[in-house]
């Protein structure tokens, strides 16, 4: 999750929907076929302000859980999408600005949860009585941050971003950091050797964790009028040691230079990496191999956005992505403004977490 704080006041508005056919025709003949087409199935249609939806995880039973995350004191939900049906329902309306989500290998929904009023804990959710039960809020007595996204290991270790971009709270740990909590509940920091980490993922051997890097200036967006002087729109891989833990220097596969960078990540069975561009110049899902070349792009929005017209908002921004299960392995779920869409691919995903050790 992140915003732009000249953004944060045209966000209160519903945005309209993306309309395929206005889109530039997506590339990567290896990934996708040139008559897949991106399908909404999702709009809010709650008294949600503000914000966007975020962090699609699919079920073992194939099902869709995502977050719908407000500005303010409003809980925030999670809600989730059923492709037999083409229904979507309410988890809960209590999510505590839950963002990223994941399932684990017991079948239980894991949850982080941000500032603004949120939990700033990692929480597992009961998928069929709905309990929630926090995991970790604090690493070394300090509170978290604003826990973002997340990613699970094989071994049931669960790896998150720390970062924060708005709220009222005040930080308590000195990094933005990445950190690891094993299934024994122990807490480790990972690297604070990024900014502002964000999306994570883990490669399909597990020997290389993703991170992006997306620092918009501020933790406190809306708190100043000031300009926001960007910092590093990047992501990285970090090589993984049999441990767990970084052994090495990292690795910066894309540089967004100057713009808004990219969200939430996941990755295919063959090492793509799914990236949701945020850029204005070319909003949509950027597709790397390992070596972070090209090899596709979904738009999600229209090229070359103005984003400075609180009456012309940009439309169609992504904020992460999440392939389906079984039948649906090769489908792409993206979040984007306030929507949820599909999209099929000629590849499936990977998805480690529902891997058992």
């Amino acid at each position: 999750m992140n915003y732009y704080r000249n953004s944060c006041s045209v966000l209160l508005l519903f945005l309209p929907a993306v309309t395929w056919a206005d889109l530039p025709k997506p590339t990567g003949d290896s990934i996708l076929s040139p008559d897949a087409k991106l399908e909404l199935i999702h709009k809010r249609n709650s008294d949600l302000k503000g914000g966007l939806t975020e962090g699609p995880a699919v079920a073992p039973d194939g099902t869709i859980y995502f977050t719908d995350i407000p500005f303010g004191k409003q809980y925030g939900m999670i809600l989730r999408f059923d492709p037999d049906t083409g229904e979507t329902t309410l988890f809960t309306d209590r999510s505590r600005k839950a963002n990223g989500l994941a399932f684990d290998a017991a079948g239980y929904l894991v949850a982080c949860e941000g500032a603004d009023y949120g939990g700033r804990a990692v929480t597992r959710w009961d998928p069929k009585t709905g309990k929630r039960t926090v995991i970790a809020d604090r690493y070394q007595g300090k509170k978290f941050n604003a826990p973002n996204d997340l990613c699970l290991d094989r071994a049931g270790n669960i790896y998150f971003t720390d970062p924060k971009y708005l709220g009222h709270e005040r930080r308590e740990l000195a990094h933005r950091a990445v950190y690891r909590i094993e299934p024994n509940g122990n807490v480790t920091e990972v690297t604070h050797d990024v900014s502002k980490p964000n999306g994570i993922a883990l490669s399909p051997d597990g020997k290389t964790l993703y991170v992006v890097d997306h620092d918009n200036g501020t933790d406190s967006i809306g708190a100043s009028d000031k300009p926001l002087k960007l910092g590093p729109m990047k992501v990285y891989a970090f090589p993984l040691g049999t441990d767990g833990n970084v052994q090495g220097p990292r690795r910066t596969l894309v540089d967004f230079g100057k713009e808004a960078g990219c969200d939430g990540i996941a990755v295919d069975e063959q090492g793509n990496i799914y990236l949701t561009a945020r850029q204005l110049s070319r909003p949509g899902v950027l597709v790397i191999d390992p070596d972070g070349n090209e090899v596709a792009f979904i738009p999600t929005g229209q090229p070359n956005q103005a984003g400075d017209d609180p009456k012309n908002p940009p439309v169609g921004r992504p904020s992460n992505v999440e392939f389906g299960l079984g039948e649906e392995s090769n489908v792409l779920y993206i979040t984007a403004d306030t929507n949820l869409y599909r999209f099929p691919l000629k590849v499936n995903g990977y998805h480690v977490h529902h891997i058992s050790p």
